[in-house]
C-alpha cells in the first residue's frame, strides 16, 4: 500500500500537474470503484481544482464550489499519468481523469479490487475522511508519546493503526523499528521513555529521508515505480538477507496479510520472534535464537 512518502510525492506530481486546471469529464472502467452517488461524478465537469491534499494516505482533490474527490490507493491502486494523447493500461485501469493538462489514470492490479473514489461536497463531509491519526512530522514529542501509550498494542500495530498515526502503513513501520532498535512486539505502554525518543526521532528520519529519496530518484517526472519493496530498505521485504547493520539475517513473522520484518540481533537481543504458521508446524523444533556458525558467529 502507497504510504506517506508516496502519497506526498503523488501530491507534488499532481499539484505540478492539475492545480488550477479543469477536469473536462471522468471514464470508469470499473463501475466499483466510485463508491458514492450523492453528488454525482458528473458535478465535477468543468470544475478547477483548487487544491491537492493528503489526507493520512488517501489524496483528496480540491474543486471550485466546495466539491472533493478523494482517491484511496489501498494495496494495489496505483496513479499513471498520460500527456494527452497517451493510452492507459486497459486491462487494470479503473477510471481515467480527462484535466486540460493531460490524463489521470487510476490503476489496480490483481483480481481484488479495493482502491475507492468518493465525490463529496463541503468541508464537513471531507472532514470524515480523516481518521483521525496524529501527523508525526509536526507533532510535539508529548503529542507523540500521548496517543503511542493511549492504547496497548505491539509497536508494529501501533505505527500503523491510521486511528493513532497518519500514513505509516507495513513497509515503512519495519524501517522505523529497525532504525529505532525496537522489537515490532514490545507493548507500547511498557517501552521506556528513552525507547520513545528514538521512535520519534527514527520515525520523523525514516519518513523525511524516504520522501526525499523517491523525490530524487523521480526526478521531477510523474512517479512511475510506487511499490513497497525498495533495495535499499533496510529489513522491508529483506527475509535472510543481511541487515545492513550488523550482517545478521532478516526475520519476519508472517500475519494474515501481511508480515513483519526485523533484525534479531539489532532489535530482539538475538531473540527470533515465534512466527505463528511456522512454530504451529514445527512446535518444539521452532529455534528462538539465531543460528551460529562453528566459531560461534551468528550465520549472515
Amino acid at each position: 500500500m502507497p504510504e506517506l512518502p508516496d502519497v506526498e510525492l503523488y501530491r507534488e506530481a499532481l499539484d505540478a500537474r492539475v492545480l488550477g486546471r479543469k477536469l473536462r469529464s471522468v471514464t470508469l472502467k470499473s463501475p466499483f470503484v466510485l463508491r458514492t452517488a450523492v453528488p454525482p461524478l458528473p458535478a465535477l465537469f468543468g470544475r478547477t481544482v483548487t487544491s491537492i491534499d493528503r489526507i493520512g494516505k488517501r489524496i483528496a482533490f480540491g474543486f471550485d464550489g466546495d466539491f472533493f474527490l478523494v482517491v484511496h490507493l489501498m494495496i494495489a491502486g496505483r496513479l499513471q499519468w498520460k500527456p494527452e494523447g497517451g493510452k492507459a493500461p486497459a486491462k487494470i485501469t479503473l477510471a481515467v481523469f480527462d484535466f486540460e493538462s493531460g490524463e489521470l489514470a487510476l490503476t489496480e492490479a490483481g483480481t481484488r479490487k479495493r482502491a475507492s473514489l468518493h465525490v463529496v461536497h463541503g468541508r464537513e463531509a471531507l472532514a470524515a475522511f480523516d481518521l483521525g491519526g496524529l501527523d508525526v512530522m509536526t507533532a510535539t514529542r508529548d503529542e507523540f508519546e500521548s496517543r503511542l501509550r493511549s492504547e496497548n498494542h505491539t509497536l508494529k500495530r501501533s505505527l500503523t493503526d491510521p486511528t493513532l498515526f497518519s500514513g505509516i502503513g507495513n513497509a515503512y513501520s519495519d524501517e522505523i523499528l529497525h532504525r529505532a532498535k525496537l522489537s515490532p512486539l514490545a507493548m507500547s505502554q511498557k517501552v521506556s521513555t528513552e525507547e520513545v525518543d528514538r521512535l520519534l526521532d527514527a520515525t520523523r528520519d525514516v519518513l523525511f529521508e524516504w520522501t526525499n529519496r523517491l523525490r530524487e530518484q523521480a526526478g521531477g517526472l510523474f512517479p512511475a515505480k510506487v511499490t513497497a519493496f525498495h533495495p535499499e530498505m533496510a529489513v522491508h521485504g529483506r527475509f535472510k538477507a543481511p541487515c545492513p547493520v550488523c550482517g545478521a539475517p532478516v526475520q519476519r513473522i508472517v500475519y494474515a496479510e501481511n508480515e513483519a520484518n526485523y533484525c534479531a540481533r539489532c532489535q530482539t537481543k538475538g531473540v527470533v520472534l515465534a512466527d505463528r504458521a511456522l512454530s504451529r508446524v514445527l512446535h518444539k523444533g521452532f529455534s528462538r535464537k539465531l543460528p551460529k556458525t562453528s566459531d560461534g558467529d551468528v550465520e549472515t
